[in-house]
């Protein structure tokens, strides 16, 4: 039997099987560092026994993955109160004496795609994940990327269009990279709420948008494109069942 613990911000998801079709899991709050690993490494103990072979731990961050450093499997620099410079892969493998794997949520993630998922067969893929955040994994000849530190994808930069679209970008470090454009803050801070339109909940643009540039996202969200002298939409934004 193999465990897993998804290690969040806001709760931590536990599991232990041996893939998809046995898999247990449960999800336990993220309190304190040592209560909390006290509380997944119970569950996996009460689970498995002496027949856990090893743990994998997919952490939100920042984390240090050099395997030769004096603080591989720390969670480091986090705002998360408590969590700061904490030993996460050490304490687990303190608590159950078995071999421990550490490495980025999203590179956890991308793992499962990899094995089980939407990326099984492929060698080189890239998944994204949106959501306070844009985070990124990358697989390259069936290898997980890493550099110096973990690529941090949802700070690229990206083509921005000011005259059609004005909006800063959000993102404290870089204001319009691709994070500060389209993670779930920008998305909350970008649209306001409007009646309902086309049966669906839709939101109205704070954004300075052309009458054009209105339409043409307006119609897309919809799923239809605009037609030829169509008249503008005020109302645009995602609907309920988009996002």
């Amino acid at each position: 039997m193999f465990g897993a613990i998804e290690a969040g911000g806001t709760k931590f998801i536990c599991g232990i099987g041996t893939g998809p079709e046995n898999l247990q899991t449960e999800e336990i709050p993220t309190a304190a560092p040592d209560a909390t690993v006290e509380a997944a490494t119970a569950f996996l103990r009460a689970r498995a026994g002496s027949s856990l072979r090893a743990v994998g731990i997919a952490s939100f961050g920042p984390v240090d993955l050099r395997p030769g450093s004096a603080t591989y499997g720390y969670i480091t620099s986090t705002p998360k109160a408590g969590w700061r410079q904490y030993d996460l892969a050490g304490a687990v493998r303190k608590a159950l004496g078995v071999p421990i794997g550490f490495n980025t949520d999203v590179n956890g993630a991308a793992l499962g795609e990899a094995r089980w998922g939407a990326a099984q067969g492929l060698d080189d893929f890239l998944y994204l994940t949106v959501g306070t955040g844009v985070g990124g994994g990358a697989m390259i000849g069936g290898r997980l990327l890493h550099g110096l530190l973990h690529p941090e994808m949802g700070h690229i930069r990206v083509p921005h269009d000011w005259a059609n679209d004005p909006y800063p970008g959000n993102c404290p470090y870089h204001g319009d990279c691709l994070e500060g454009l389209a993670s779930g803050l920008c998305s909350r801070r970008g649209w306001e709420p409007m009646p309902e339109c086309w049966g669906r909940w839709c939101w109205r643009s704070r954004r300075s948008l052309t009458p054009e540039a209105a339409n043409v996202r307006t119609q897309s969200i919809r799923g239809s494109a605009p037609e030829a002298g169509s008249a503008p939409k005020e109302s645009v934004g995602p609907s309920a069942d988009a996002r």
